[in-house]
């Protein structure tokens, strides 16, 4: 018995963990790192407070585990698009429909507002993953020049910042043109990018 209980109690701790940080996202998204609180946080799950720092304890450490949880998460999905036999305009497309995914635009605008008002350590911490996800798109690009995919004459780097800059636009954009959906607007960057990375053919 125990040893089926253990897994079952692991995954629901997991789950649960997951549900406080997408809480926590929607909160420093909603209201920034200095005006949101643990409370609110725990007022948004129907929790008490003192809950909370079971998980966390203190805000500070609630925005890391909000920015680490939205870069892993990046960098988990481009580790497996680079592993796929898609070509590299179809690795682009699915890079980029990811990291402007609208369930994923809390931990985006947190990621891009708020980070700033960490400690140094947790900085360099959120860094690494950042540098591993910008090298993986960047290594996708490059494949795309190696194979004709893409334009010989392409800047891998520059063509790397401006995936990240739309794939960050559309987090802040959401919302703000009532007749265009998420998806619209990513079909959109999507269509402008991958033409102009493959603009000679």
């Amino acid at each position: 018995m125990k040893a089926v209980a253990l897994p079952r109690a692991a995954a629901s701790a997991r789950r649960r963990l997951s549900e406080i940080i997408d809480a926590a996202a929607k909160v420093f998204a909603q209201r920034g790192y200095h005006g949101a609180s643990t409370q609110d946080i725990a007022d948004l799950l129907g929790m008490r407070q003192a809950s909370l720092y079971y998980y966390f304890d203190s805000k500070e450490a609630a925005l890391e585990a909000v920015c680490l949880d939205g870069h892993q998460d990046y960098v988990e999905r481009i580790r497996a698009i680079a592993r796929s036999a898609a070509t590299a305009s179809e690795k682009v497309t699915e890079v980029l429909f990811h990291h402007a995914a609208p369930e994923r635009r809390d931990f985006t605008l947190v990621f891009l507002r708020e980070r700033r008002f960490l400690p140094l350590a947790a900085r360099k911490r959120i860094r690494a993953f950042e540098v591993e996800y910008e090298r993986a798109i960047q290594r996708i690009i490059e494949q795309g020049i190696r194979s004709g995919d893409f334009r010989a004459d392409l800047d891998a780097r520059m063509a790397t910042l401006a995936l990240l800059g739309l794939g960050n636009s559309a987090a802040a954009w959401y919302g703000r043109e009532p007749a265009v959906t998420p998806q619209r607007m990513l079909r959109a960057y999507v269509d402008l990018l991958v033409r102009a990375l493959r603009l000679s053919h």
